[in-house]
């Protein structure tokens, strides 16, 4: 396969991850189970002064959760605009990407769940297929 298609199919899986993150972390509020309803609550009902604002550690969640799914949405649309182009600053910018992905994968897999771990990985592995594929200019 070609490095476009490689990074074509990593941006896919990003764009999955990125749409499935959203839908997930839009319901994080509404858990039927009486423990994390309580640790809902405790979240959200509590806030405190930080930098000139007062917000609560549900604010702070949510604020990362949105700015995650509009990092991988980035992410996404850089792999696909760099696989129609394979120059030496391409390179740079897909080396960072994967490093980016890799390190990203290692944080879900230690944090989260092993579902998104593994679909950041698959698309940092492509990415670096991708780059190995193209060759110097």
């Amino acid at each position: 396969m070609s490095a476009k298609i490689y990074l074509r199919i990593a941006a896919v899986l990003i764009l999955i991850h990125g749409v499935l993150h959203t839908f997930g972390h839009c319901g994080w509020k509404k858990a039927p189970d009486a423990a994390k309803h309580e640790v809902i609550a405790e979240m959200t009902g509590h806030s405190f002064p930080f930098m000139g604002v007062n917000r609560s550690m549900g604010d702070y969640f949510e604020g990362y959760g949105y700015a995650c799914t509009l990092a991988l949405l980035l992410i996404a649309f850089l792999l696909w605009v760099s696989s129609a182009e394979t120059g030496s600053f391409n390179k740079k910018i897909i080396a960072g990407i994967s490093v980016c992905l890799l390190l990203w994968s290692a944080d879900e897999f230690i944090y989260f769940f092993p579902f998104a771990a593994i679909i950041t990985l698959l698309a940092a592995l492509l990415s670096l297929a991708a780059l190995f594929k193209i060759k110097p200019v």
